[in-house]
This record gives structure tokens, sequence and C-alpha cells, in this order.
């Protein structure tokens, strides 16, 4: 598409009101939201003032509080190019590089999936298991570890606990390995390039997973913000969409301690069928847990050994 600039495009052959100033942070934070707006954007309007806020260097409450002040034209051109890759359906967290999970700011590149909010009904699982041992040294396993979200945001819960993260992607591995640093948890958080758990030789107590669970005849169904730019490799779950759960179960028993717990993120209506290949492989099913929409969302199962 082509350049948004600002503020050429303020009015969009609509008046302006009389005193505007449309080089304004006001003004010119609207018309990036009208421009995101015909976009098919939902959240237009946030998504303007995250970029604003980016973009002018100020806080979200200056430019709330502060609507009159003149952004420099370095700054306003900075910004058009933020709303046009933005209009684009490039998502705001690759454009800013981060994101918040689990209260948490993690960094995020284009090499690893952007953390959701529902991804969080994993560690609600998680910390649910975690919360009925009776030891709390846990050692802990993320597969397909990607920003580290689950990992890290679990050492944050459980400060006896230590953790490896493992991802076939070397890129995803720096990425991880940054936010441990920021988030000062790099002393328990070690990361390592696998294939699930091909080259893991240790066993857990807990493991964690988001395994890719998009079945290849939904692609065209996702949002341009997840098809056009999430990497495909973190997303694809083969025909059905099973195919990665069926590859982690058969190698899951060797890298859990007795009584170990797995707590995996599933896709909708995905429930009965990953409960029947876990336990295929001897792992009992303990519970099921749904996100906030109501969808079951993670799945928990324990070592049947």
């Amino acid at each position: 598409m082509n350049a948004w600039a600002a503020p050429a495009m303020t009015t969009r052959g609509r008046s302006r009101a009389p005193g505007t100033d449309p080089e304004s942070l006001g003004a010119l934070t609207a018309a990036a939201a009208a421009c995101l707006a015909e976009a098919g954007i939902d959240s237009a309007r946030l998504d303007a003032r995250l970029l604003a806020a980016y973009a002018f260097g100020v806080t979200p409450a200056r430019l709330i509080g502060h609507p009159e002040h003149r952004p420099t034209p370095a700054e306003r051109h900075r910004f058009a190019a933020l709303v046009t890759r933005r209009a684009a359906r490039e998502p705001i967290a690759y454009i800013l590089g981060r994101r918040e999970f689990w209260g948490l700011e993690l960094r995020v590149s284009k090499a690893t999936l952007v953390p959701r909010p529902e991804t969080e009904t994993v560690m609600e699982l998680a910390l649910a298991v975690a919360g009925g041992r009776d030891d709390g040294d846990l050692a802990i396993l993320d597969l397909g570890t990607g920003t580290g979200c689950l990992l890290l945001a679990l050492l944050s819960e459980l400060p006896d606990a230590r953790g490896l993260g493992v991802d076939v992607s070397a890129k995803a591995l720096t990425v991880a390995r940054a936010n441990a640093g920021r988030l000062g948890l790099a002393g328990r958080a070690r990361f390592r390039i696998s294939d699930w758990g091909e080259r893991v030789g240790e066993r857990f107590d807990l493991v964690v997973a988001n395994p890719p669970y998009v079945a290849d005849g939904d692609f065209a169904q996702l949002a341009p913000e997840v098809r056009r730019f999430e990497p495909r490799l973190a997303l694809s779950g083969g025909a059905d969409g099973l195919a990665q759960y069926r590859l982690l179960a058969s190698g899951l028993k060797r890298l859990l301690k007795p009584q170990a717990s797995v707590i995996l993120e599933i896709g909708d209506g995905q429930a009965d069928a990953v409960a029947a290949i876990l336990e295929g492989h001897r792992l009992k099913v303990s519970g099921v847990r749904a996100d906030l929409a109501g969808r079951p969302r993670a799945i928990a199962v324990n070592a049947d050994f």
C-alpha cells in the first residue's frame, strides 16, 4: 500500500474542526486512527495512540494531556512510517518490538510468535500443578520457547525453579536469551537449539509447550497479522493441526521425571483428539482449562509410570 502521509490524510475528504492544528499530537493521532480503521483494524484508536507514544517519545499520559504539542518533522515522518506498517496489517508487537505477557515486557521479533493472552491459560494450569508440589526446586522444560514467554513467566513466579527453553530457531533463541537477561532471570534460564526434545538428555518436573496447531486448510482464515507476518513454522500443525502433538507425545516420556506434569496449549476443538494422542503414549490427562472465551485452551497430563 502507499505510505501514509501525516498530516495530508487528516481530512480524507472531511472538513477539519476550526482552530485544529493538523500537526499537533492530537490531530496526528486522530488521523492515524482513521487510517487504521479504514484498513480494517478493530483496535485502530488504541494502536494509533501506542504508535504515537512510541514515535514521539512521550508517555500515553502526555499524549492525552497535551494534544496541542507539535512534534518535529522528523518525528512526524517516523510516525507516518509506523502507521503505514500497521495499516499493512503488520502486528503492532513487531513494530514496537515488544509485547506484555503475564505482566512481563518481552522483546519480540519476526522470528517469534507474538505472545497471546490465551497462552496465559497454560501459565494458570502450570502454576496450579506446581503449587500442588511439596518441593519448590522445580526443573522446567519449555519446548518451542520462542520469546521465552512461558519459561520466563514461570521462573518469575517460582523463585526456586530453574529451566531450559529449546527452539528449532536460532533467531528465536537470541530473543529468548535477551528477554531472560532483561528480566534478571538469566541465572536460572538456559536455552538450547533443538527440534522439540531431540537434543535434550535431562529429565524435568514440569514441561510446557505451545505447539503449532493450525490445520493447513485453516490458514486462509487467519487474521492478516498472523497469516502474513508470523512464522509459519510456529503455526502449522499439518493437515489436521495435530502433527506436532504426535511428534511431541512420542518423545515426552524420556524427558519426564516420575510424577512429572506436562501442560500443552491446544487449539479450539482439539481437546479430545490431543488427549487421545497423549494417552496413547501412557500420559494420563489430569485436567483441561478453558481460556477467557470459554474454549478449552490448555491440557495437563501426568507421567503414567
